[in-house]
């Protein structure tokens, strides 16, 4: 009774939300440019490579422009560099940058050590591996070197964050099922791990998660706004031994502990696989969409001057269930994998972009699934319109990135499939402005992870918070787009990862944007 209380004055809130436009958000148009595109990977294998497939879009020769390392499963995985001319057709060339590994499930880009060159963390059906970038897409193992233990496990979900007063991150890693058991495919799930700064630089041994329910999404976010990140983490299974999503207390010095129902936490079971973030309402506080076979959820926070961790699901008065195939013919349910929220239409709210495929011929579920495209309606709810926007695949998708690779302004799609060949669209645009940033901080943590942007629109105010982690087994590093509708400057300013926060700068749209801490902006051209 007390949640459906709570779920009601979410939905009343809703309503006080502008009203939707007559006509709808405008539909994106994207051109599917595999072929021409040069691209040519696939993620390969069967059981242990029933989940994972992901995809990891960042800058690794210094042009700016978002490449692309791919997970190959029992293929090596792949490395890709962006090569698309400014605005034009998207093109892409293979290079051997020293990643070519099997057994990669996910890739995750991160500045390990602070040199201001991105490296990969590759999770694998086997021995994780940290790969330091060596500058010009090249790439060198360093699990030694860092003194990171690699494991031997089935390893899933990433997120990275800097602790108060680190010079190295804590890296987060979610395992899945104990691949050693006589039961295996359906063996028991194995622990989670975290992995802090030693004091000699590299990593400590790692400490456990536990329990854990078989982990497909982490992701470090401040939920509450304390300034201080805990840590989320979308679990698959193990409901009978009281498996269920989880929340965890990161807090610097301090053993890992996760939240409780008397802490306010609300027990949720889901086939969790994965998470995006958005602060959807304009209050200040992020909204978590989690993806999972059928019934994905979209959180809220109930009450964020209680500071508890109660949430409601709205994705039912949202329009962003996403539970059934939408064209195609097949009525079973969906299956969810990789979630990310990006204005692919500039009119300053975000949309949803979510990568669907069976599991493996499970007979319950729909078996010709489309990936979903969910534009935001000025009242919050959304609409669906991926067969319209062009991009209504039934490949058997898993991980994805939303990225502009060639510079123009518009989020172009890469969907890696199972068994089946990637695929790559370019967002032919629409009439919005826009407005695309990068921060930059001394020191560790360069990319300045756990910041959060704001960038006030006149009657409510985007907010992102910065992360290295969720989705599905692969993330982004690099320009952080922001939609801005009829808006031709923006009013911007960045709180910094230990608090404080920069002045309003306004800047101006459709263009790209150095926000350097203690600095001035500065404007930069493709």
């Amino acid at each position: 009774m007390i949640l459906q209380c709570m779920v009601c004055l979410v939905c009343l809130a809703l309503l006080s939300l502008p009203a939707t436009a007559q006509g709808g958000p405008e539909v994106p148009k994207f051109h599917e440019e595999t072929a021409t595109s040069g691209l040519d990977a696939s993620f390969t294998g069967e059981w242990e490579q029933m989940v994972g497939g992901g995809v990891a879009t960042f800058d690794c020769n210094g042009d700016r422009r978002p490449d692309m390392a791919i997970a190959g499963g029992t293929s090596p995985a792949t490395l890709w560099v962006n090569e698309s001319p400014t605005g034009g057709a998207l093109r892409f060339v293979p290079l051997d940058g020293g990643i070519g590994l099997t057994g990669v499930s996910g890739l995750y880009p991160l500045d390990i050590d602070g040199d201001a060159i991105t490296d990969l963390v590759a999770l694998r059906v086997g021995e994780d591996v940290v790969l330091r970038g060596k500058g010009d897409c090249r790439f060198t193992r360093a699990n030694e070197t860092w003194h990171f233990d690699g494991g031997d496990l089935w390893s899933m979900a990433f997120a990275a964050t800097w602790e108060a007063g680190s010079d190295w991150p804590t890296l987060a890693i979610g395992s899945y099922i104990d691949r050693t058991q006589d039961a295996f495919p359906w063996g028991s799930c194995t622990d989670n791990r975290l992995f802090r700064p030693a004091p000699d630089g590299g990593f400590a041994a790692p400490l456990p998660l536990l329990p854990g329910f078989c982990a497909l999404s982490m992701l470090f976010t401040d939920w509450n706004r304390s300034g201080q990140p805990a840590l989320r983490v979308s679990n698959d299974r193990e409901y009978y031994k009281g498996g269920q999503e989880q929340l965890w207390h990161i807090a610097a010095g301090q053993p890992p502990r996760a939240y409780t129902e008397a802490e306010g936490w609300l027990r949720l079971r889901v086939w969790g696989m994965g998470i995006a973030s958005s602060d959807l309402d304009f209050d200040g506080f992020p909204e978590y969409f989690l993806t999972s076979m059928a019934d994905n959820k979209l959180q809220t926070l109930v009450d964020p001057g209680s500071h508890l961790p109660r949430y409601a699901d709205v994705a039912f008065p949202r329009g962003a269930i996403a539970q059934r195939p939408y064209t195609g013919g097949d009525v079973r349910p969906s299956t969810a994998w990789h979630a990310q929220f990006e204005d692919v239409n500039n009119d300053g709210f975000s949309d949803l972009f979510i990568a669907k495929g069976n599991v493996s011929e499970m007979p319950d579920f729909a078996q010709k699934d489309p990936n979903n495209l969910l534009l935001q309606r000025l009242d919050g709810s959304f609409e669906e319109a991926g067969d319209r926007a062009g991009i209504a695949s039934f490949l058997t998708a898993r991980g994805a990135a939303l990225a502009d690779f060639n510079l123009d302004g518009q989020m172009d799609l890469v969907v890696v499939n199972r068994n089946g060949p990637a695929q790559v669209w370019r967002n032919e645009g629409t009439a919005g402005h826009w407005i695309a940033l990068a921060l930059h901080q001394p020191g560790p943590n360069r990319d300045a992870i756990g910041a959060r942007i704001e960038v006030d629109m006149g009657d409510h105010i985007q907010r992102r918070e910065v992360a290295s982690g969720g989705g599905h087994a692969g993330g982004s590093l690099g320009w952080l787009h922001f939609g801005l509708g009829a808006q031709a400057t923006a009013r911007v300013r960045v709180i910094w990862p230990d608090g404080p926060a920069s002045d309003w700068a306004d800047l101006a749209a459709d263009g790209f944007h150095d926000l350097t801490r203690g600095g001035p902006p500065s404007g930069w051209q493709p």
